[in-house]
Protein backbone atom coordinates (compact mmCIF):
# COMPACT_ATOMS: atom_id res chain seq x y z
CA UNK A 1 0.00 0.00 0.00
CA UNK A 2 2.80 2.32 0.85
CA UNK A 3 4.43 1.70 -2.53
CA UNK A 4 1.16 2.31 -4.36
CA UNK A 5 0.59 5.48 -2.37
CA UNK A 6 4.10 6.71 -3.20
CA UNK A 7 3.48 6.00 -6.91
CA UNK A 8 0.36 8.14 -6.92
CA UNK A 9 2.22 10.92 -5.19
CA UNK A 10 4.98 10.78 -7.83
CA UNK A 11 2.43 10.90 -10.65
CA UNK A 12 0.70 13.90 -9.05
CA UNK A 13 3.98 15.71 -8.59
CA UNK A 14 4.90 15.03 -12.25
CA UNK A 15 1.59 16.31 -13.49
CA UNK A 16 1.89 19.42 -11.33
CA UNK A 17 5.39 20.07 -12.65
CA UNK A 18 4.22 19.62 -16.25
CA UNK A 19 1.29 21.97 -15.69
CA UNK A 20 3.60 24.51 -14.09
CA UNK A 21 6.04 24.28 -16.98
CA UNK A 22 3.24 24.58 -19.54
CA UNK A 23 1.71 27.57 -17.75
CA UNK A 24 4.94 29.53 -17.64
CA UNK A 25 6.46 28.37 -20.92
CA UNK A 26 6.73 31.14 -23.59
CA UNK A 27 3.92 30.91 -26.13
CA UNK A 28 4.19 31.70 -29.83
CA UNK A 29 3.47 35.33 -30.63
CA UNK A 30 0.31 35.70 -32.77
CA UNK A 31 1.07 37.64 -35.96
CA UNK A 32 -0.55 38.49 -39.26
CA UNK A 33 1.24 37.40 -42.40
CA UNK A 34 0.94 37.87 -46.15
CA UNK A 35 2.42 35.94 -49.03
CA UNK A 36 5.17 37.30 -51.24
CA UNK A 37 4.10 36.85 -54.85
CA UNK A 38 5.18 37.48 -58.40
CA UNK A 39 2.90 39.99 -60.11
CA UNK A 40 2.91 43.19 -62.17
CA UNK A 41 3.97 46.24 -60.18
CA UNK A 42 3.00 49.86 -60.79
CA UNK A 43 4.17 52.91 -58.91
CA UNK A 44 1.55 55.62 -59.19
CA UNK A 45 0.83 59.17 -58.11
CA UNK A 46 -2.74 59.28 -56.80
CA UNK A 47 -4.62 62.59 -56.86
CA UNK A 48 -8.05 64.10 -57.44
CA UNK A 49 -8.69 65.53 -60.88
CA UNK A 50 -11.37 67.57 -62.60
CA UNK A 51 -12.74 67.33 -66.12
CA UNK A 52 -12.92 70.43 -68.29
CA UNK A 53 -13.72 71.23 -71.89
CA UNK A 54 -10.67 72.03 -73.98
CA UNK A 55 -12.08 75.18 -75.52
CA UNK A 56 -14.82 77.31 -73.97
CA UNK A 57 -16.23 80.49 -75.47
CA UNK A 58 -17.85 83.36 -73.60
CA UNK A 59 -20.21 85.19 -75.97
CA UNK A 60 -20.42 88.85 -75.00
CA UNK A 61 -22.48 91.84 -76.08
CA UNK A 62 -20.95 93.38 -79.24
CA UNK A 63 -22.37 96.80 -78.35
CA UNK A 64 -24.35 98.60 -75.69
CA UNK A 65 -28.08 98.08 -75.87
CA UNK A 66 -31.18 96.40 -74.54
CA UNK A 67 -30.83 92.64 -74.30
CA UNK A 68 -33.93 90.52 -74.87
CA UNK A 69 -34.48 87.70 -72.42
CA UNK A 70 -32.28 84.73 -73.34
CA UNK A 71 -34.40 81.61 -73.76
CA UNK A 72 -31.54 79.13 -73.67
CA UNK A 73 -30.84 76.82 -70.72
CA UNK A 74 -27.62 75.00 -69.79
CA UNK A 75 -27.32 71.93 -72.00
CA UNK A 76 -29.24 73.37 -74.95
CA UNK A 77 -27.49 72.95 -78.32
CA UNK A 78 -26.10 75.93 -80.21
CA UNK A 79 -24.88 76.13 -83.80
CA UNK A 80 -22.14 78.16 -85.44
CA UNK A 81 -23.52 81.31 -87.05
CA UNK A 82 -26.90 80.98 -85.34
CA UNK A 83 -28.17 83.57 -82.81
CA UNK A 84 -28.12 82.90 -79.09
CA UNK A 85 -29.48 86.32 -78.08
CA UNK A 86 -31.04 89.50 -79.51
CA UNK A 87 -29.63 92.93 -78.67
CA UNK A 88 -31.25 96.23 -79.64
CA UNK A 89 -28.67 99.04 -79.73
CA UNK A 90 -29.68 102.16 -77.83
CA UNK A 91 -29.30 105.85 -78.72
CA UNK A 92 -28.01 108.48 -78.30
CA UNK A 93 -25.21 106.51 -76.68
CA UNK A 94 -24.78 104.56 -79.91
CA UNK A 95 -23.92 107.73 -81.81
CA UNK A 96 -21.74 109.09 -79.03
CA UNK A 97 -18.21 109.77 -80.31
CA UNK A 98 -16.73 107.83 -77.45
CA UNK A 99 -18.92 104.81 -78.21
CA UNK A 100 -18.03 104.94 -81.90
CA UNK A 101 -14.34 105.06 -80.99
CA UNK A 102 -14.81 102.06 -78.70
CA UNK A 103 -16.45 100.18 -81.57
CA UNK A 104 -13.54 101.07 -83.85
CA UNK A 105 -11.05 99.83 -81.31
CA UNK A 106 -13.09 96.67 -80.88
CA UNK A 107 -12.87 96.06 -84.63
CA UNK A 108 -9.10 96.56 -84.45
CA UNK A 109 -8.77 94.15 -81.56
CA UNK A 110 -10.94 91.58 -83.36
CA UNK A 111 -8.77 91.89 -86.50
CA UNK A 112 -5.62 91.35 -84.44
CA UNK A 113 -7.20 88.36 -82.66
CA UNK A 114 -8.14 86.90 -86.05
CA UNK A 115 -4.57 87.24 -87.34
CA UNK A 116 -3.25 85.61 -84.19
CA UNK A 117 -5.79 82.77 -84.41
CA UNK A 118 -4.97 82.13 -88.08
CA UNK A 119 -1.25 82.08 -87.29
CA UNK A 120 -1.85 79.62 -84.45
CA UNK A 121 -4.01 77.47 -86.76
CA UNK A 122 -1.25 77.44 -89.38
CA UNK A 123 1.32 76.50 -86.73
CA UNK A 124 -0.90 73.72 -85.40
CA UNK A 125 -1.53 72.35 -88.90
CA UNK A 126 2.22 72.35 -89.59
CA UNK A 127 2.88 70.56 -86.30
CA UNK A 128 0.19 67.99 -87.11
CA UNK A 129 1.67 67.39 -90.56
CA UNK A 130 5.12 66.94 -89.05
CA UNK A 131 3.76 64.53 -86.42
CA UNK A 132 2.08 62.43 -89.11
CA UNK A 133 5.30 62.42 -91.16
CA UNK A 134 7.28 61.29 -88.11
CA UNK A 135 4.72 58.55 -87.48
CA UNK A 136 5.01 57.30 -91.05
CA UNK A 137 8.81 57.13 -90.72
CA UNK A 138 8.62 55.30 -87.38
CA UNK A 139 6.15 52.77 -88.77
CA UNK A 140 8.59 52.03 -91.58
CA UNK A 141 11.50 51.75 -89.14
CA UNK A 142 9.44 49.50 -86.86
CA UNK A 143 8.68 47.19 -89.78
CA UNK A 144 12.44 46.98 -90.44
CA UNK A 145 13.15 46.30 -86.75
CA UNK A 146 15.03 49.54 -85.97
CA UNK A 147 12.60 50.99 -83.39
CA UNK A 148 10.34 49.50 -80.73
CA UNK A 149 6.56 49.32 -80.69
CA UNK A 150 6.59 51.70 -77.71
CA UNK A 151 8.28 54.40 -79.80
CA UNK A 152 5.71 53.93 -82.52
CA UNK A 153 2.86 54.16 -79.97
CA UNK A 154 4.32 57.41 -78.63
CA UNK A 155 4.43 58.78 -82.18
CA UNK A 156 0.80 57.75 -82.74
CA UNK A 157 -0.20 59.52 -79.53
CA UNK A 158 1.71 62.65 -80.58
CA UNK A 159 0.03 62.59 -83.99
CA UNK A 160 -3.44 62.33 -82.42
CA UNK A 161 -2.69 65.13 -79.98
CA UNK A 162 -1.40 67.43 -82.75
CA UNK A 163 -4.44 66.65 -84.89
CA UNK A 164 -6.77 67.64 -82.04
CA UNK A 165 -4.71 70.77 -81.45
CA UNK A 166 -5.08 71.68 -85.12
CA UNK A 167 -8.85 71.18 -84.88
CA UNK A 168 -9.02 73.40 -81.79
CA UNK A 169 -6.90 76.08 -83.46
CA UNK A 170 -9.18 76.00 -86.52
CA UNK A 171 -12.24 76.42 -84.31
CA UNK A 172 -10.56 79.33 -82.51
CA UNK A 173 -9.84 80.99 -85.88
CA UNK A 174 -13.49 80.52 -86.88
CA UNK A 175 -14.61 82.08 -83.60
CA UNK A 176 -12.29 85.03 -84.21
CA UNK A 177 -13.85 85.53 -87.67
CA UNK A 178 -17.33 85.66 -86.13
CA UNK A 179 -16.19 88.09 -83.43
CA UNK A 180 -14.73 90.36 -86.11
CA UNK A 181 -17.97 90.17 -88.11
CA UNK A 182 -19.97 91.14 -85.02
CA UNK A 183 -17.67 94.06 -84.26
CA UNK A 184 -17.83 95.34 -87.85
CA UNK A 185 -21.62 95.00 -87.90
CA UNK A 186 -21.93 97.03 -84.70
CA UNK A 187 -19.64 99.75 -86.06
CA UNK A 188 -21.50 99.85 -89.39
CA UNK A 189 -24.83 100.22 -87.60
CA UNK A 190 -23.45 103.12 -85.56
CA UNK A 191 -22.16 104.93 -88.65
CA UNK A 192 -25.43 104.44 -90.54
CA UNK A 193 -27.62 106.09 -87.90
CA UNK A 194 -28.25 109.74 -88.98
CA UNK A 195 -28.16 112.60 -86.45
CA UNK A 196 -29.32 110.76 -83.35
CA UNK A 197 -31.99 108.67 -85.08
CA UNK A 198 -32.77 105.39 -83.40
CA UNK A 199 -33.29 102.11 -85.18
CA UNK A 200 -35.33 99.50 -83.37
CA UNK A 201 -33.95 96.54 -85.34
CA UNK A 202 -32.43 93.92 -83.07
CA UNK A 203 -28.84 92.85 -83.55
CA UNK A 204 -28.40 89.04 -83.36
CA UNK A 205 -25.62 87.77 -81.12
CA UNK A 206 -24.38 84.60 -82.75
CA UNK A 207 -22.55 81.49 -81.58
CA UNK A 208 -19.01 80.90 -82.88
CA UNK A 209 -19.19 77.06 -82.67
CA UNK A 210 -21.41 74.03 -82.70
CA UNK A 211 -21.80 72.90 -79.11
CA UNK A 212 -23.93 73.29 -76.01
CA UNK A 213 -24.65 75.98 -73.48
CA UNK A 214 -22.58 75.66 -70.32
CA UNK A 215 -23.90 78.72 -68.49
CA UNK A 216 -26.28 81.59 -69.14
CA UNK A 217 -24.52 84.56 -67.58
CA UNK A 218 -27.24 87.16 -68.28
CA UNK A 219 -30.64 85.55 -68.55
CA UNK A 220 -33.07 88.37 -67.85
CA UNK A 221 -33.87 91.29 -70.14
CA UNK A 222 -31.61 94.21 -69.28
CA UNK A 223 -29.65 97.14 -70.65
CA UNK A 224 -26.09 95.89 -70.99
CA UNK A 225 -22.80 97.57 -71.72
CA UNK A 226 -20.53 96.62 -74.56
CA UNK A 227 -18.53 93.49 -73.72
CA UNK A 228 -20.96 92.17 -71.09
CA UNK A 229 -20.69 88.34 -70.91
CA UNK A 230 -23.97 86.75 -71.97
CA UNK A 231 -23.58 83.02 -72.62
CA UNK A 232 -20.76 80.49 -72.18
CA UNK A 233 -20.69 77.71 -74.78
CA UNK A 234 -18.42 74.75 -75.53
CA UNK A 235 -18.34 71.29 -77.04
CA UNK A 236 -18.89 68.99 -74.01
CA UNK A 237 -17.67 65.97 -75.97
CA UNK A 238 -14.19 67.51 -76.19
CA UNK A 239 -13.06 66.86 -72.60
CA UNK A 240 -9.73 66.65 -70.84
CA UNK A 241 -8.71 66.19 -67.20
CA UNK A 242 -6.60 68.62 -65.18
CA UNK A 243 -4.81 67.26 -62.11
CA UNK A 244 -2.73 69.38 -59.77
CA UNK A 245 0.14 67.41 -58.23
CA UNK A 246 3.01 68.38 -55.95
CA UNK A 247 5.91 69.89 -57.85
CA UNK A 248 8.23 67.29 -56.28
CA UNK A 249 6.13 64.56 -57.89
CA UNK A 250 5.53 66.35 -61.19
CA UNK A 251 9.19 65.94 -62.16
CA UNK A 252 8.61 62.15 -62.30
CA UNK A 253 5.69 62.41 -64.73
CA UNK A 254 6.42 62.20 -68.44
CA UNK A 255 4.07 63.00 -71.35
CA UNK A 256 2.48 59.81 -72.59
CA UNK A 257 2.42 58.16 -69.14
CA UNK A 258 -0.63 55.90 -68.69
CA UNK A 259 -3.34 57.05 -66.28
CA UNK A 260 -6.00 55.03 -64.47
CA UNK A 261 -9.22 57.04 -64.04
CA UNK A 262 -12.05 56.33 -61.61
CA UNK A 263 -15.11 58.47 -62.23
CA UNK A 264 -17.61 57.40 -59.60
CA UNK A 265 -17.03 53.70 -60.27
CA UNK A 266 -16.55 54.20 -64.00
CA UNK A 267 -13.11 52.75 -64.83
CA UNK A 268 -11.37 54.57 -67.68
CA UNK A 269 -7.91 54.86 -69.22
CA UNK A 270 -6.01 58.02 -70.08
CA UNK A 271 -2.64 59.41 -71.15
CA UNK A 272 -0.68 62.39 -69.88
CA UNK A 273 -0.62 65.01 -72.62
CA UNK A 274 1.27 67.81 -70.92
CA UNK A 275 2.92 68.75 -67.64
CA UNK A 276 2.63 72.51 -67.35
CA UNK A 277 5.97 74.29 -66.89
CA UNK A 278 4.86 76.70 -64.15
CA UNK A 279 3.87 75.83 -60.59
CA UNK A 280 1.44 77.68 -58.32
CA UNK A 281 0.91 77.93 -54.58
CA UNK A 282 -2.04 76.13 -53.04
CA UNK A 283 -3.00 75.91 -49.36
CA UNK A 284 -3.82 72.36 -48.26
CA UNK A 285 -6.66 71.36 -45.95
CA UNK A 286 -4.16 71.44 -43.07
CA UNK A 287 -3.20 75.03 -43.86
CA UNK A 288 0.18 74.16 -45.40
CA UNK A 289 1.35 76.04 -48.48
CA UNK A 290 2.24 73.66 -51.30
CA UNK A 291 3.74 74.16 -54.73
CA UNK A 292 1.53 72.42 -57.26
CA UNK A 293 1.72 71.79 -61.00
CA UNK A 294 -1.15 71.12 -63.40
CA UNK A 295 -0.96 67.86 -65.36
CA UNK A 296 -3.26 67.62 -68.39
CA UNK A 297 -4.67 64.16 -69.19
CA UNK A 298 -6.43 63.00 -72.35
CA UNK A 299 -8.94 60.15 -72.35
CA UNK A 300 -7.62 56.98 -74.00
CA UNK A 301 -10.90 55.11 -73.59
CA UNK A 302 -13.51 55.43 -76.33
CA UNK A 303 -15.84 58.46 -76.07
CA UNK A 304 -18.81 56.13 -75.63
CA UNK A 305 -17.38 55.05 -72.28
CA UNK A 306 -17.16 58.57 -70.79
CA UNK A 307 -20.03 60.36 -72.51
CA UNK A 308 -21.81 60.63 -69.11
CA UNK A 309 -19.10 63.01 -67.90
CA UNK A 310 -19.37 66.76 -68.27
CA UNK A 311 -17.39 69.90 -67.56
CA UNK A 312 -16.09 70.24 -63.99
CA UNK A 313 -16.72 66.63 -62.88
CA UNK A 314 -14.49 65.25 -60.11
CA UNK A 315 -12.47 62.10 -60.87
CA UNK A 316 -9.80 60.05 -59.10
CA UNK A 317 -6.65 59.52 -61.15
CA UNK A 318 -3.60 57.29 -60.73
CA UNK A 319 -0.68 58.40 -62.89
CA UNK A 320 1.71 55.52 -63.56
CA UNK A 321 5.34 56.67 -63.19
CA UNK A 322 6.93 53.21 -63.04
CA UNK A 323 5.66 49.88 -64.40
CA UNK A 324 7.29 46.46 -64.12
CA UNK A 325 5.24 43.63 -65.65
CA UNK A 326 6.99 40.82 -63.74
CA UNK A 327 8.16 41.67 -60.23
CA UNK A 328 8.45 40.15 -56.76
CA UNK A 329 5.80 42.03 -54.79
CA UNK A 330 5.32 42.27 -51.02
CA UNK A 331 3.04 44.40 -48.84
CA UNK A 332 4.48 47.75 -47.82
CA UNK A 333 3.18 47.03 -44.30
CA UNK A 334 5.76 44.24 -43.95
CA UNK A 335 8.79 46.51 -44.51
CA UNK A 336 10.65 48.58 -41.96
CA UNK A 337 13.93 50.45 -41.71
CA UNK A 338 16.89 48.46 -40.41
CA UNK A 339 20.62 49.33 -40.31
CA UNK A 340 20.21 52.08 -42.89
CA UNK A 341 18.26 49.87 -45.28
CA UNK A 342 15.02 47.91 -45.43
CA UNK A 343 14.12 44.58 -43.86
CA UNK A 344 11.20 42.23 -43.21
CA UNK A 345 10.38 39.31 -40.93
CA UNK A 346 9.89 36.02 -42.79
CA UNK A 347 8.02 33.17 -41.11
CA UNK A 348 10.21 30.03 -41.28
CA UNK A 349 9.27 26.84 -39.40
CA UNK A 350 7.19 28.75 -36.89
CA UNK A 351 9.82 31.39 -36.15
CA UNK A 352 10.36 34.97 -37.29
CA UNK A 353 13.55 35.44 -39.28
CA UNK A 354 14.95 38.90 -39.95
CA UNK A 355 15.65 39.29 -43.66
CA UNK A 356 17.34 42.38 -45.19
CA UNK A 357 15.74 43.27 -48.52
CA UNK A 358 16.60 45.48 -51.46
CA UNK A 359 13.69 47.73 -52.29
CA UNK A 360 13.18 48.66 -55.93
CA UNK A 361 10.16 50.95 -55.53
CA UNK A 362 6.92 51.11 -53.61
CA UNK A 363 3.38 52.29 -54.08
CA UNK A 364 0.69 52.99 -51.51
CA UNK A 365 0.09 49.29 -50.72
CA UNK A 366 2.76 47.18 -52.41
CA UNK A 367 6.52 47.22 -52.84
CA UNK A 368 8.76 45.85 -55.57
CA UNK A 369 11.48 43.70 -53.96
CA UNK A 370 14.66 43.40 -56.02
CA UNK A 371 16.41 41.00 -53.62
CA UNK A 372 15.91 39.37 -50.23
CA UNK A 373 12.47 37.77 -50.62
CA UNK A 374 11.20 34.93 -52.79
CA UNK A 375 7.71 34.27 -54.15
CA UNK A 376 5.70 31.98 -51.89
CA UNK A 377 7.35 33.09 -48.64
CA UNK A 378 5.22 34.61 -45.91
CA UNK A 379 6.16 37.90 -44.28
CA UNK A 380 4.80 39.41 -41.10
CA UNK A 381 2.74 42.54 -41.72
CA UNK A 382 2.62 45.36 -39.18
CA UNK A 383 5.33 43.76 -37.00
CA UNK A 384 5.27 45.04 -33.42
CA UNK A 385 8.23 45.64 -31.13
CA UNK A 386 7.63 42.17 -29.67
CA UNK A 387 8.72 40.49 -32.90
CA UNK A 388 12.43 39.61 -32.94
CA UNK A 389 14.72 37.42 -34.98
CA UNK A 390 14.20 33.78 -33.97
CA UNK A 391 11.06 34.39 -31.91
CA UNK A 392 8.34 31.76 -32.13
CA UNK A 393 5.22 33.04 -33.91
CA UNK A 394 1.86 31.72 -34.98
CA UNK A 395 -0.04 33.10 -37.96
CA UNK A 396 -3.54 34.13 -36.99
CA UNK A 397 -4.48 35.57 -40.36
CA UNK A 398 -2.71 35.49 -43.70
CA UNK A 399 -3.28 36.72 -47.22
CA UNK A 400 -4.14 34.12 -49.78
Amino acid sequence: MKRKHALWIAVAVGLAAAAFAWAFAPRPLPVEAAEVRRAPFEQTIDEDGKTRVRERYVISAPTSGRLARIRLDPGDPVFAGKPVAQLTPTAPALLDARTVRELQERVGAAEAALRQARAEAARAEAAAAQAHADLARLRKLEAEGFVSAAAREQAELAARVQARAAEAAGAAALAAEHNLAQARAALLRARELPDGAVRAAALPVISPIDGRVLRVLQESEAVVAIGTPLVEVADPADLEIVVDVLSTEAIRIAPGAPVRIDAGGLKLEGRVRRVEPAAFTKVSALGVEEQRVNVIVDFASSPAQWRQLGDGYRVDVRIVVLAKPDAVVAPVAALFRHDGGWAAFVVEEGRARLRPVKLGARSALEAWIEAGLNPGERVIVYPSDSVADGKRVSIVRGAK
